[in-house]
């Protein structure tokens, strides 16, 4: 574990970390807020942040305002990365694709599939990573911002036992039937659609459910809404499960400072159950 920056906040500390991962084959790069300082005496529960389309583990942590609560609380704030960087790491011109755009996927097409596992490192090898060089405890809860917000849902699906809840904000819920899913899915992991289901939410819930408390905001004048996202898909899957809670705020848009509105909640909503 390389340690690249190192800044006290909020009597904490804010970190980057650098890595080598197996999974990924380069070198990768997290942010994480711990709310007391690197002590192996005071292990503290992990909150994952996953992040959306161009972005890097920076925007979370310089925009969305969410250390204050989580020293607070006693929580730390892992923020993941969206996929794998490097000259030798396959790349695209479009936003959408490429580094930068993981899609929290197990990549199975050339040129991808040696780099784009995004799905086994957030899943499994980060995680195992902060528990072998952080002070953390076994709690672990996961959120995320539209594609990271589509990560969240998918591997909490997946994983239930490995969180204690999932939340999100403007996720790709249903990324079979919205043209940057079905872009993403079709060039990481082929034609047929079979495969794509394992990494939609709305499939996923049809099929085995979800046994996690949940929490999803969503703003009304989001451009992104009606096209990209379709929320309502996944109210419809989800109607009858009563710890599900699906917010339409009016007014709000696609950006941090939506999430910085509305973060302090998602913090104390995971915090009911990693601090139980």
């Amino acid at each position: 574990m390389k340690v690249i920056s190192n800044q006290r906040m909020f009597g904490g500390e804010q970190l980057r970390i650098e890595h080598p991962s197996e999974s990924l084959q380069c070198v990768m790069r997290f942010s994480v807020f711990m709310p007391h300082g690197l002590s192996s005496q005071n292990p503290v529960p992990v909150l994952y942040w996953l992040s959306g389309l161009t972005c890097s583990d920076e925007n979370f942590s310089t925009k969305a305002g969410a250390q204050r609560v989580a020293a607070e609380l006693g929580i730390a704030l892992v923020i993941a990365d969206t996929s794998p960087r490097g000259a030798a790491v396959p790349d695209d011109d479009s936003y959408d694709m490429g580094q930068g755009a993981g899609f929290y996927v197990n990549a199975t097409q050339a040129p991808w599939k040696a780099h784009y596992r995004m799905y086994d490192y957030i899943a499994h090898e980060l995680p195992q990573f902060v528990a072998t060089h952080l002070p953390v405890n076994a709690n672990k809860a996961i959120s995320g911002h539209s594609m990271g917000g589509h990560g969240a849902l998918t591997i909490a699906i997946k994983n239930p036992a490995q969180y204690t809840s999932v939340s999100a904000f403007a996720p790709i819920v249903n990324p079979m039937a919205c043209l940057w899913g079905q872009k993403a899915l079709a060039r990481y992991l082929g034609d047929d659609r079979s495969e794509w289901a394992q990494y939609d939410s709305v499939e996923l819930i049809k099929e085995h459910g979800l046994s996690l408390p949940l929490l999803v905001d969503q703003g009304t004048a989001d451009e992104f809404l009606a096209e990209q996202l379709l929320t309502e898909n996944l109210a419809t899957v989800l109607s009858e499960k009563t710890d599900a809670d699906i917010r339409f705020q009016s007014g709000y848009d696609h950006s941090y400072y939506f999430i910085a509105t509305f973060i302090e909640e998602h913090i104390r909503f995971h915090a009911k159950y990693l601090l139980a």
